[in-house]
């Protein structure tokens, strides 16, 4: 879908490389243009595999997929003239550096917009590209404090707690892709590029949904409460005779087909309506999980789907990508690394119906070598400003 477009990936770590290899899922070429030393997620670790002294970082394998590797020092003669060269050519640049450290390398938005009116331009920061703390450095954890997420999460108030992926990071390349998609699509009717902003902080207040407006409607704070929903009852995790079990009681007409799973008359007090449910939510959770201690979990999730009963069990990691239903949405892909062979990644979250089981690409490129395509870019480089001329 994303054929005909060039991508100039800028970043390092992981928002802007999620928000890069998003657009390289759905068929962009993507040049990662490195440091001399590499991405940062290339040192992080454990775990690493490959041979010693060989190693690669699992890390740095989990967004750059579908991408190629240049090296480049921008502070150099050499460096600016490659990045030059190479926005002359592209259709997107994206970066996340702090704010004013592109500008200061030669390369303003501005400048960036002579080189190539066309370009559109994705900035990510941490806090946002101006305000009063424009300027802060953007560290996932950082910023899920910052942001008031890690407030809503974890056992209790006395517990913030962060999500067990860095969910501002992801976000925010997220909305990065979705942001450039835009700008393409505008360009097709104006002929210009622009540029693009998103933050960690905003990409976090963003999905604060209902969690937001209990605060600036309804004049709430919401603290962490665990595996409960705020708003609904019973919808989360309880105990069983063996593992857990989630349940999601999210309508009257669930809680009709529940109640008589645990002895209770759905319409009888004191849990009659979903407020009577919310409000005596200790006290529910405590007789349900009484119930079900008398069986373990696959004897409580059969009867529960026989009832029609939204419930599901907690899974590990290596459950999960060994689940039919995960393998059947095509969320494993296969690729061939320059040095590791064959390996398996996660792959892209979207399924199309012409090529349902690989997002939009018919094959998927390995996360590269560092600097492993400087050779062919620049061939690829001559060739196109040969063109030009």
């Amino acid at each position: 879908m994303l054929s005909d477009i060039v991508v100039l990936d800028l970043t390092r770590a992981l928002a802007g490389p999620h928000a890069a290899m998003m657009l390289g899922d759905l068929g962009a070429r993507v040049i990662k243009v490195e440091s001399l030393t590499g991405d940062d997620t290339r040192g992080w670790g454990p775990p690493f595999v490959g041979e010693p002294g060989d190693e690669e970082s699992t890390y740095f394998l989990s967004c750059n997929r579908n991408k190629e590797s240049v090296t480049a020092d921008l502070k150099s003669d050499a460096g600016k003239d490659l990045l030059t060269r190479l926005v002359r050519q592209a259709d997107v640049l994206l970066e996340n550096f702090r704010p004013g450290v592109l500008a200061r390398l030669g390369f303003s938005e501005e400048r960036l917009h002579e080189l190539n009116p066309r370009l559109v331009i994705c900035a990510i920061t941490g806090f946002g590209h101006d305000g009063p703390e424009g300027g802060r450095a953007g560290y996932d954890q950082i910023a899920q404090g910052e942001a008031g997420l890690m407030s809503i999460t974890g056992p209790s108030p006395d517990e913030p707690t962060k999500v067990g992926v860095p969910i501002g990071d992801l976000l925010a390349g997220m909305n990065a892709a979705y942001g450039v998609v835009a700008a393409l699509h505008e360009r097709n009717t104006t002929g210009r590029g622009r540029v693009v902003r998103t933050s960690l902080l905003a990409s976090i207040v963003g999905v604060h949904a209902f969690q937001g407006t209990r605060w600036t409607v309804a004049g709430e704070v919401p603290r962490g409460m665990g595996n409960h929903h705020p708003s609904i009852a019973p919808y989360g995790l309880f105990r069983t005779a063996g593992s857990p079990v989630q349940i999601a009681v999210g309508s009257e007409g669930l809680w009709a087909r529940f109640a008589p799973l645990i002895g209770l008359d759905a319409d009888a007090a004191p849990y009659a309506t979903n407020p009577d449910r919310v409000r005596r939510r200790t006290d529910l959770t405590a007789l349900i999980e009484e119930r079900f201690a008398a069986e373990g979990a696959e004897a409580w999730l059969a009867r529960l789907a026989e009832a029609g009963v939204p419930a599901g069990k907690v899974r590990t990691l290596d459950d999960v990508y060994t689940w039919d239903q995960t393998l059947s949405q095509g969320l494993l892909i296969d690729v061939d690394h320059a040095s590791l062979g064959t390996v398996q990644l996660p792959g892209p979250a979207l399924r199309f119906d012409d090529n349902p089981y690989a997002g939009a690409r018919e094959t998927h490129l390995a996360p590269p070598r560092l600097g492993q395509h400087n050779e062919s870019v620049a061939a690829w480089l001559d060739a196109r400003e040969a063109d030009d001329e």
